[in-house]
């Protein structure tokens, strides 16, 4: 599966922040580097890309891996995930209070902590996780430590939005390409949508409203996070599908279209290359990509792989038909010769 997908990342983008939730989890400094080096191996000969590596945070990750880890230039951050809130997070975090001798040494050493922000309290309804989570967990996590610096992964509210702009510099977050063009309605359209689902999920419009203003306004606490959860045709559509959505080879020309449409061209930038980057403290990428706004729909394939059940369905909006990338250093070294429809 890393084959199969990582040139349509490597083709247009030149790092990313890499999640941590494999099977096994990515728990330690010696885990996050050989992952690192088995994605330098799956790389497209003559491909520049960059992998930034996370550890996956559990109860008893300890204080000296992560000094270890805030050592190092190959790791950036740390990822909370709540036990169970989403694919392979049963590994994670129950007791959130158990672990602040690790928040303290993060913050004393700068290392991110990157959270998925939902509770996972079956009592409370999915739609109102990530609200809960912010007031019951996060809020109390930054007045003890307020000077830790979080991500807060994937926003789907208005409240989230509300709450990051309304935080010191220590609080960025992240929104996807595919939460700025679908809401909760748009997993039933006609019958229940598998490929839409993801989590945190889709919310009403109004927050989807919101997350278009904070993506577009060139506020440097949001950027870019794309998802790009490779799960299979076969695990999507079964009787308890896997949350993800797959946006790689289309993210660009979707956030070109979401930033047209919201007369902000001239932020996209920003959102994509500019504010993760300072936040991170990583040197700037020298190359750029070009995009072009076109008339007649390009042949975009929906699903990418050779067996149907196999195939990783490709998030693929009325948005994404509008551009097309004309210039990419990495698309001319990216032989994506299995991209096929389906």
């Amino acid at each position: 599966m890393l084959s199969l997908v990582l040139p349509y990342s490597a083709a247009v983008f030149g790092k990313a922040v890499v999640m941590p939730n494999l099977m096994p989890p990515i728990r330690s400094v010696e885990d996050a580097l050989a992952y690192k080096q088995r994605i330098l191996d799956a790389l497209p000969p003559g491909s520049t890309f960059e992998p930034l590596m996370t550890l996956y945070l559990t109860e008893s990750t300890s204080v000296s891996e992560i000094n270890t880890a805030a050592e190092m230039d190959d790791i950036v951050g740390v990822k909370l995930y709540p036990a169970g809130v989403t694919t392979n997070s049963d590994e994670g975090v129950s007791d959130i209070e158990s672990i602040y001798s690790t928040f303290e040494a993060m913050e004393k050493a700068g290392l991110p902590l990157l959270i998925h922000g939902e509770v996972v309290d079956p009592e409370i309804d999915i739609f109102d996780r990530e609200q809960v989570f912010i007031d019951k967990v996060l809020e109390p996590l930054r007045l003890n430590f307020s000077d830790l610096k979080i991500v807060l992964e994937h926003i789907t509210t208005t409240y989230a939005v509300d709450y990051v702009e309304a935080g010191n510099a220590s609080l960025v977050a992240t929104i996807t390409p595919h939460h700025l063009v679908i809401n909760r309605n748009d997993l039933f359209k006609g019958g229940i949508r598998p490929h839409l689902y993801c989590l945190p999920i889709a919310k009403r419009e109004t927050s989807r409203q919101s997350l278009r203003r904070a993506a577009t306004s060139g506020n440097e606490k949001f950027f870019l996070g794309t998802d790009s959860a490779p799960h299979t045709v076969r695990e999507k559509e079964s009787d308890c599908g896997c949350a993800g959505i797959f946006n790689a080879p289309t993210t660009m020309q979707i956030l070109a279209e979401v930033f047209d449409q919201e007369q902000s061209i001239d932020q996209l930038e920003a959102f994509t290359s500019l504010n993760g980057t300072n936040f991170y403290a990583l040197d700037l990428e020298e190359d750029i990509i070009e995009l072009e706004k076109i008339d007649d729909e390009p042949p975009i394939a929906n699903s990418v792989g050779v067996e149907a059940e196999d195939m990783v369905r490709v998030f693929l909006p009325a948005e994404a038909r509008r551009w097309k990338i004309t210039n990419a250093p990495q698309l001319a070294k990216t032989h994506l010769s299995t991209y096929s429809s389906r």
